[in-house]
């Protein structure tokens, strides 16, 4: 919670000022569906746990539909240590044994989504904490992972999942009620069996199958920045061809990325990469002319 204390140099008049440069934005996304990715510090730090909720709350209250899909990296890892089991990554994904991928399920769809439903519910929403099993929504199927430097070879990373289609009716059934989504990036295949499937990805996907009106993402990072750290705040899908293909944008940088140029081409009109330690960077972001992060637009 922001202390009301740090508010009070600001006058009333003042504070109706801010509101009122807000209402443009509220206007103009009033109805409009947002598929947040919340991950990073923004999910670990409890002060800005508490802003987040209530930066999601606020957006419901004004008249937009937030969906939450959230990660969960650091909370496997600690569950992993204590049962003396050490993650592996091949190319950023993290393998996922049959042990592994019950520890993450009870992780996600336990521990770590029950806390934002909490959360969010206390900043006086109401949250529903979903997996890609619920009503169906996420058909996954192994992942086939090529090796970026020779594609004749291929590794094999367990149980993790490759989106084969989402269906959303659960979400807008939810959404269109009142509530605010939450939900574990977790897929099922044919067999029933259980996949881990990257949050951005996910985020990604729904985002446009959702038709959203932005992909808010949620980083360790402030965006996208050039070669000598600056930062990109404004990004068209041709010009992150040309930093993906100059190398500037690299690393753990390039799943989310890739997943939000796809979002941008497919119909998502624009999508925010934002530092997720920034205190309220989400209203930040949607409701001011400030940017605080790396918008990326569809044209």
């Amino acid at each position: 919670m922001t202390d009301n204390n740090s508010l009070a140099h600001i006058s009333p008049s003042d504070k109706a000022e801010i509101l009122a440069q807000a209402l443009p934005y509220i206007r103009k996304f009033h109805g409009k569906t947002l598929v947040i990715k919340y991950g990073g510090n923004a999910m670990t730090d409890p002060a800005l746990q508490a802003d987040f909720a209530e930066d999601v709350v606020l957006l419901k209250l004004v008249g937009m539909n937030p969906v939450v899909v959230h990660g969960g990296g650091p909370q496997i890892e600690t569950a992993l240590n204590r049962l003396g089991k050490k993650g592996e990554f091949i190319q950023g994904m993290r393998v996922t044994d049959a042990e592994t991928m019950e520890v993450v399920e009870w992780v996600l769809a336990g521990e770590v989504q029950q806390d934002i439903v909490g959360l969010i519910n206390q900043a006086g929403g109401k949250a529903v904490g979903l997996t890609g099993r619920d009503g169906g929504m996420i058909r996954a199927k192994k992942l086939k992972m090529v090796d970026n430097a020779d594609p004749s070879k291929e590794y094999d990373v367990g149980q993790v999942g490759d989106i084969v289609s989402i269906d959303p009716s659960v979400v807008k059934a939810l959404q269109d009620d009142a509530f605010i989504p939450v939900i574990s990036p977790i897929g099922f295949g044919e067999n029933n069996e259980s996949y881990n499937i990257n949050a951005d990805v996910v985020a990604g996907k729904l985002a446009s199958v959702l038709r959203a009106e932005k992909l808010v993402l949620l980083t360790n990072t402030p965006g996208v920045l050039d070669k000598a750290g600056n930062l990109l705040t404004d990004l068209s899908a041709r010009r992150i061809d040309e930093l993906f293909a100059d190398g500037t944008i690299s690393g753990g940088m390039l799943p989310k990325i890739s997943g939000a140029l796809d979002a941008a081409k497919s119909g998502v009109n624009a999508v925010h990469i934002i530092d997720g330690r920034v205190p309220h960077a989400m209203l930040l972001e949607i409701l001011t002319d400030q940017a605080f992060g790396t918008m990326i637009r569809s044209h």
